[in-house]
């Protein structure tokens, strides 16, 4: 019984270091970039995308495409990134526990 009490015990505090991670990773942010930094894309690591940045140049009507195109990328390389980040923080979190991968997460 008392290895059962030091099970939900451990389990709380996961649930709360857990919580705790979940806000920490509304403030970290990356960014994706492409067309070599002619758009960038800011994001949280919880992939909520707070800003896009496009370069002049890249304003002409004739360049929607390749605009279009280089915001995908960007996303992507944000959304990359921002996995990656959720990643080290989950894996810094359970790192002594033992877990099976994937199991929070």
């Amino acid at each position: 019984m008392a290895d059962f009490l030091g099970m939900m015990k451990q389990a709380a505090q996961l649930q709360s270091k857990m919580k705790a991670m979940q806000d920490e990773l509304d403030h970290v942010e990356v960014e994706g970039i492409s067309g070599g930094g002619m758009v960038t894309v800011r994001m949280t690591a919880k992939m909520e995308i707070k800003a896009i940045s496009i370069d002049p140049s890249l304003m002409k009507a004739e360049e929607r495409e390749i605009v279009e195109d280089l915001i995908v990328t960007a996303c992507n390389d944000a959304r990359r990134k921002a996995e990656v980040a959720m990643q080290e923080k989950m894996q810094a979190l359970t790192g002594g526990l033992g877990l099976p991968p994937g199991l929070l997460g």
